[in-house]
């Protein structure tokens, strides 16, 4: 299966995190060229475009980036994630917004902008990063959880939309994942999550 990947032309929103990054490097493993969209410089010098996800100019031009230099562009992942952790009457809406802008509004705007150069490729695949919160919600985490539900049914709207075009739209939904954002979080949080494992770890 990873053969397939051979040649293909990849985005990744948020690659310079830690999910980000590892989809990167195995994308590289197995053949493709992919490219880290984020606001951050990837630590290990890999393909580079400063992005901001939630900024449609930004998006689309870096998209524009790369299927010029390229000549196509065959997958797209937004793995670009933030969290603010509150319950629900402590959250601020700014911080709601913010939350929203980057985890949700990055998603559309990938798909939007990057499923025309998809269909021009003729076919492609789209992945988003989301999270098992997204299914089953998580205390102190409404404004993540949110986002991350929503990206569920953009994904299951855009891919009855763009199947015809031979473009496959999913969502993954990890777990706890060790991660820079992860660490951020207070630790009764982590606690919480780490209890809620059946190996305890």
């Amino acid at each position: 299966m990873l053969k397939e990947l051979a040649g293909s032309v990849a985005v990744v929103t948020g690659g310079s995190g830690g999910i980000g990054r590892a989809i990167i490097a195995r994308l590289g493993g197995a053949g493709a060229k992919a490219c880290c969209l984020d606001l951050v410089r990837p630590s290990d010098g890999s393909w580079w475009v400063e992005t901001n996800v939630s900024d449609e100019r930004s998006l689309a031009s870096a998209l524009d980036d790369v299927n010029t230099r390229e000549g196509r562009l065959d997958i797209l992942v937004h793995a670009a994630g933030i969290s603010f952790d509150a319950v629900v009457w402590k959250t601020p809406a700014a911080e709601w917004d913010r939350v929203q802008a980057v985890n949700l509004r990055g998603a559309f705007l990938m798909l939007s902008h990057g499923i025309p150069l998809l269909r021009r490729a003729g076919g492609g695949r789209a992945v988003l990063i989301g999270s098992i919160n997204g299914s089953r919600g998580k205390f102190g985490t409404s404004a993540y959880s949110a986002s991350k539900a929503g990206l569920v049914g953009l994904a299951r709207t855009v891919a009855r939309e763009a199947g015809r075009f031979g473009v496959t739209v999913n969502v993954i939904e990890p777990g706890w994942v060790r991660t820079p954002l992860t660490e951020k979080i207070a630790r009764e949080f982590t606690e919480a999550a780490i209890g809620e494992t059946l190996a305890g770890r």
